[in-house]
């Protein structure tokens, strides 16, 4: 059986947890086999090292632009992925995939793919952290939460643990259960995750809530942020009265429902504000806010500091 062969395209600022969940399984893979059935060649947009998040560097085998012979290219973009946008790069990927290479953007890496035009009519999916601005930008491209996406020949991956269950997942289909198995079982990995699981923790733990009446009005709160639900509403999902509901919250909570819905959408916001070119007022009508007056006032309240200042910092 020949060697699969890897690309590993690094832009400053990558996250190391993503790229190492990535790879140490088929270097793991190469070990537990006895034999290389893997091999890999990192490049950068200009050759030189690629500098990680937390300061750490990895040394290019080659620029972006040099031809790469690799079966899978895997792309880990920066924190901020949105602001990448060099167009050499988009070129050198096109190419790539026209030559009939496997396309994956890991953590941020989809924006890059998508940037590109290497996503559009596929599914996919991203970090959470850049869903909000990902959707905003690639209306042609099906989003979906799940940790990771397989779909033809393009791969998406959340990031952070998820490349590992991506990794297993390839090493599984070309080289059988066994080794994947064996793969999983050296990084400790007691439990697959599927494809499908979400990248973040359930409303029950995030909130730290366990009452199911509270559960179901925040989940329609989440659901329902850019058009808020009014209290009868959301009583009526609940269960229970408006009342009834408001004692829950603050039994539950500590906060009233409109304390704890405004929480909600001003996070969206603070979210948004960040990682899309979105203007203040269109944030403000996106989060259910009336004004946007009324917006900056409760953000300003919450945050310390005024939503067009968090824009231009951002």
């Amino acid at each position: 059986m020949s060697v699969h062969t890897i690309g590993l395209l690094l832009t400053d600022d990558f996250a190391l947890m993503s790229y190492a969940s990535v790879l140490e399984p088929f270097r793991a893979a190469n070990g537990l086999a006895e034999r290389e059935l893997y091999r890999w060649t990192h490049v950068s947009p200009d050759g030189r090292p690629a500098r990680a998040s937390n300061g750490a560097a990895i040394l290019a085998d080659q620029a972006v632009g040099q031809p790469l012979d690799c079966q899978t290219l895997f792309v880990f973009a920066g924190g901020d992925p949105a602001r990448f946008s060099d167009a050499a790069t988009f070129a050198w990927l096109r190419r790539l995939a026209q030559g009939g290479a496997r396309l994956a953007g890991v953590s941020g890496g989809p924006f890059l793919l998508a940037r590109a035009g290497l996503l559009d009519g596929y599914r996919a999916t991203i970090h959470w952290e850049h869903q909000a601005a990902f959707a905003e930008a690639f209306n042609e491209v099906a989003l979906e939460p799940g940790l990771y996406v397989i779909d033809r020949r393009r791969m998406t991956c959340a990031g952070g643990t998820a490349g590992m269950d991506l990794a297993i997942e390839l090493i599984e289909r070309e080289h059988g259960q066994a080794l994947a198995t064996r793969v999983g079982e050296w990084f400790i990995r007691t439990e697959p995750r599927a494809a499908d699981r979400p990248q973040r923790l359930s409303l029950r733990e995030r909130h730290g809530v366990a009452n199911d009446r509270v559960l179901k009005a925040l989940a329609h709160m989440e659901a329902t942020i850019e058009d808020p639900a009014p209290r009868s509403a959301l009583a009526a999902i609940a269960g229970v009265s408006p009342r009834q509901l408001e004692r829950l919250f603050a039994a539950h909570l500590g906060a009233s429902l409109d304390t704890v819905y405004r929480r909600i959408r001003l996070a969206q916001a603070d979210q948004l504000l960040r990682q899309t070119s979105m203007s203040v007022t269109a944030v403000a009508v996106a989060c259910g806010f009336q004004s946007a007056s009324h917006f900056s006032r409760s953000y300003t309240q919450s945050f310390g500091t005024p939503p067009s200042r968090r824009r231009r910092l951002s």
